[in-house]
């Protein structure tokens, strides 16, 4: 591959506040590294208190006549950049791999999930529909279903450009107008989306974008009351912080936090099915997704077998540049490979064994970049940390059951209640457990479990709040009761 291909595609490293890029007023920039090459592939501007401050401003002078903007003119804006980005896909996707690592394949996929995400927004925004409730005579009872405000979003940086699309489509699409705060390790995808929307005709200060400190940034938008809604994907730990920050202001707010997903195989499962799935599921990202499955719960009887037909998959798996044709890609950061060797020696200490891969990969195509060897691990327990810990990367615990409850007081037993899976070809089982999972989405067979039109999110420490489908729709307004008396 040549140095020409492998560079990044011209893309603003600006903020964009109001309709226009601008600098931080301090000056600073941020270094973008590729986790592949551990090169500096942009510098961008941060703002401050003041730029984010500028951003809500913005944000709330441009919201009334977005609001009442003619739907079907807002619903051809929206269109118009979905067009865009599906016209761009190629580009868009490259810059996602340069600065998060993903294999293209997943960026190109995730892109053209955004498009489908701004489609769907669109239209459904026609499907907004009030009530007229039975009311007494010469009364209207009318309920209306109307913007929020100005919404804050925070999005992380293992989906660069899904949390985007998947936060801003239902927002803008519903009349709020909007101040993004992408993560600071990958945001030329957000950059590169803003552009578009600048070239689809958005209206000045309806979408506004700053990069800068979390802490700066994530403060003065939870501080402000004219900030009405907070949406923010990443940590429970964060999510937490940000939750307690903004009830002074009473914000709607929606988390959706970290998970920690089982994945039950049961003695009548296909096991040839399961096997690929989880593979698929596991190395999407290379384990960094919060619907990962990260403790994988096998039956007795079939465990050998299943574990054989992993570890041959396993190890089939290509590692290297999300540029190249490869399964997996890079970590983000040099952290993400402390924590996992954290977690393998403490599970190691207490009687795991690993089957497959467990440490760094090295060697000239590796040294530079943040690369970890798809991992097997046999024989976890609860009293090892991987247990209860969310990974966040390429290792698959195996755990042993007996017993149908046993699994599912296992897979229970978590404080996240994110995505769970399990496999099985016994439907009165598929009623069962389905319903007995404390999660939020369940895969039956299946781990595709996010689509534009189906509701994602979940329970207990993994937040509150929906996206995607008419559920993600309705976090962006407020419903509004009208108590309507004729004259005599």
């Amino acid at each position: 591959m040549s140095i020409k291909e492998t560079a990044l595609p011209k893309v603003q490293t600006k903020l964009f506040i109001n309709g226009k890029w601008v600098d931080g007023d301090n000056k600073e920039v941020k270094d973008i590294i590729n986790p592949a090459t551990g090169e500096v592939i942009a510098k961008i501007a941060q703002a401050g208190p003041n730029e984010t401050k500028q951003a809500i401003k913005a944000a709330k002078e441009a919201f009334p006549d977005w609001a009442k903007m003619e739907l079907a003119d807002r619903v051809k804006i929206l269109h118009k950049i979905a067009d865009l980005m599906e016209e761009k896909a190629d580009t868009l996707a490259k810059i996602m791999t340069l600065e998060q690592g993903k294999p293209l394949k997943e960026s190109k996929g995730e892109v053209l999930t955004g498009v489908e995400n701004f489609r769907f927004a669109a239209e459904e925004a026609r499907r907004l529909y009030g009530e007229t409730i039975p009311a007494p005579n010469k009364h209207a009872f009318i309920v209306k279903k109307q913007p929020i405000g100005v919404v804050a979003a925070i999005t992380p940086w293992n989906f660069p450009g899904g949390m985007v699309t998947r936060k801003i489509a239902p927002a803008l699409a519903t009349g709020n107008t909007v101040v993004l705060k992408p993560s600071g390790d990958t945001p030329l995808s957000a950059l590169a989306i803003f552009e578009i929307f600048e070239e689809a005709g958005l209206p000045k200060g309806v979408a506004n974008i700053v990069m800068g400190s979390s802490k700066e940034i994530g403060e003065t938008l939870t501080d402000s009351d004219d900030v009405r809604k907070l949406t923010f994907t990443g940590s429970t730990k964060v999510g937490q912080s940000l939750f307690k920050q903004s009830a002074d202001t009473l914000k709607k707010v929606s988390l959706e936090l970290g998970g920690h997903a089982p994945f039950i195989v049961f003695e009548d499962a296909n096991l040839e099915q399961a096997v690929e799935d989880l593979v698929a599921a596991k190395f999407r990202n290379n384990g960094q997704v919060c619907v990962s499955p990260n403790r994988i719960f096998v039956a007795k009887e079939i465990k050998e077998t299943f574990t054989k037909q992993l570890v041959k998959k396993v190890e089939a798996l290509k590692v290297g540049n999300g540029l190249d044709d490869v399964n997996v890609g890079p970590l983000i950061r040099e952290d993400a490979i402390d924590k996992i060797d954290k977690q393998l020696k403490n599970a190691k200490d207490k009687g795991a064994k690993v089957l497959t891969g467990g440490g760094r990969l090295t060697g000239s195509d590796y040294d530079k970049g943040n690369f970890y060897k798809p991992t097997v691990l046999d024989g976890v327990s609860r009293e090892m940390d991987i247990f209860y810990e969310e990974t966040f990367g390429p290792v698959i615990p195996l755990i042993s059951f007996e017993t149908e409850d046993e699994a599912i007081e296992l897979a229970n037993d978590s404080e996240f209640g994110l995505a769970s899976y399990f496999y099985t070809k016994d439907l009165a089982r598929v009623e069962k457990v389905s319903s007995a999972l404390e999660y939020g989405m369940v895969g039956a067979n299946e781990i595709a479990i996010s689509n534009p039109e189906t509701p994602f999110g979940g329970v207990k420490h993994s937040g509150f709040g929906r996206e995607n489908g008419h559920f993600g729709m309705e976090e962006y307004i407020n419903v509004k009761f009208i108590n309507l008396k004729y004259r005599d």
